[in-house]
């Protein structure tokens, strides 16, 4: 009990904080983390009220579910835009947090989960709560600890959030073989199919973030970039240009770079692909630690990695870490400190990184590093957890390795 109220009053003060930053009480130096609310958001709020997706704005490239998060500030009609906004998204900083509360008072779990979400949220900084991420990831929290006992009800969460952002389609991926995956996966297509259907009919150009998020270059925080960042050092004639949204690098091979970025995605769930069909050790936490590294390896592989994206792996790394038995600690320590870092390069830093000096280079070797680090401890786990013949080869090594030890010491 003194544990719980001990993160409740921890939860309370960080969020205080959070809330008197986007509304500017304090001011965190840097960008404006809150105009993408007050200005973008709006904007589209605006356009979609007039009954269309916002058709000719690039910077949307977000599935139609995306709409209900911008309308969502509607709920709260006596609050101007992005105040209504702001509350909206603490609701969901609680509802995620009472999720991970109470599925750790449960037999067999533990409260790590709750506490890995109550730091790390804040450690984002600001940003967290002028984004839509954290919605979306109440969502995912939502669907996997509902996946446990009600498969159908994992896989209409998953399906609708995929329709808010697309990676919680990822959720699906650890699902047991048999009935629960049969359970879960149709319910997200019907799911799918029906919300799809609704926003076609609902409003035009349901579909026109296709062709926005297919023209996006390489941003400048993703893992590619730091080809850039470094190149930059040399007298790579290349430059930094605002472009749909985000600050992208553009000039020689910056193309080639981001082809073989998506080639490494490809590559990536390659690897999920292989460990679907082999994996047979499917455990309680197996979909949470399944998700938790698809989402790690779509992060990092992906041409763009946001300060808000850091959000995702760390709810999916809470949800991990609820189950006693998940073996994935190490890897979302790894997110944490991650985390922690992101708020050095954005906002606190961000001139350092648009300038690729000596300081925006580092964070973004140590936060990128963290992320890659994180992935492979997690792959790792998973594939050891689940794979036949993994554990036992881990073990075959073991008792070799200490054989020829004891020989060695046996030795006149």
């Amino acid at each position: 009990m003194t544990l719980m109220r001990l993160s409740l009053a921890t939860w309370t003060l960080t969020r205080a904080v959070l809330l008197l930053c986007v509304f500017k009480v304090f001011t965190v130096p840097g960008p404006d983390v809150t105009s993408d609310v007050s200005v973008i958001y709006r904007g589209w709020y605006e356009v979609l009220h007039s009954g269309s997706y916002p058709l000719d704005d690039v910077t949307w490239q977000y599935p139609p579910a995306a709409a209900l998060a911008v309308l969502s500030p509607d709920l709260l009609p006596f609050l101007e835009y992005a105040s209504a906004f702001f509350v909206l998204v603490l609701l969901c900083d609680a509802l995620v947090f009472g999720l991970l509360l109470y599925a750790g008072g449960r037999p067999g779990m533990r409260s790590a989960g709750g506490w890995l979400w109550v730091l790390g949220v804040p450690l984002l900084g600001p940003t967290v709560y002028a984004r839509y991420d954290l919605m979306v990831t109440a969502v995912a929290v939502a669907a996997l600890l509902a996946g446990v006992r009600h498969p159908r009800v994992l896989g209409a969460l998953a399906a609708f959030g995929a329709l808010l952002k697309v990676w919680p389609v990822l959720l699906l991926v650890g699902t047991a073989r048999g009935g629960e995956t049969r359970r879960s996966w149709s319910a997200a297509a019907v799911t799918a199919a029906v919300l799809v259907l609704a926003a076609a009919v609902a409003l035009p150009g349901a579909f026109a973030f296709l062709t926005f998020q297919r023209d996006r270059g390489l941003e400048i925080e993703s893992l590619g970039a730091l080809v850039f960042h470094v190149a930059r050092q040399f007298g790579w004639e290349g430059r930094v240009e605002l472009r749909y949204g985000s600050m992208e690098f553009a000039g020689p091979q910056v193309a080639l770079v981001s082809t073989l970025a998506l080639a490494l995605s490809v590559l990536a769930f390659g690897w999920l692909l292989v460990w679907r069909l082999r994996a047979r050790t499917f455990a309680v936490h197996t979909p949470a630690d399944a998700a938790f590294t698809a989402v790690l390896l779509f992060t990092v592989t992906s041409r763009v990695i946001s300060p808000q994206y850091m959000v995702w792996p760390l709810g999916v790394a809470a949800v991990c870490l609820v189950f006693r038995g998940s073996r994935m600690a190490l890897p979302a320590g790894l997110v944490l400190v991650a985390t922690a870092v992101t708020l050095l390069e954005f906002p606190l830093g961000f001139a350092h990184v648009v300038a690729s000096d000596a300081e925006g280079v580092v964070l973004m070797a140590v936060r990128n590093g963290l992320l890659v680090a994180a992935t492979v401890s997690a792959g790792r786990r998973l594939w050891r957890a689940t794979v036949p013949g993994a554990r036992q080869g881990r073990a075959a090594e073991r008792i070799s390795r200490a054989g020829l030890e004891g020989t060695r010491a046996s030795a006149p």
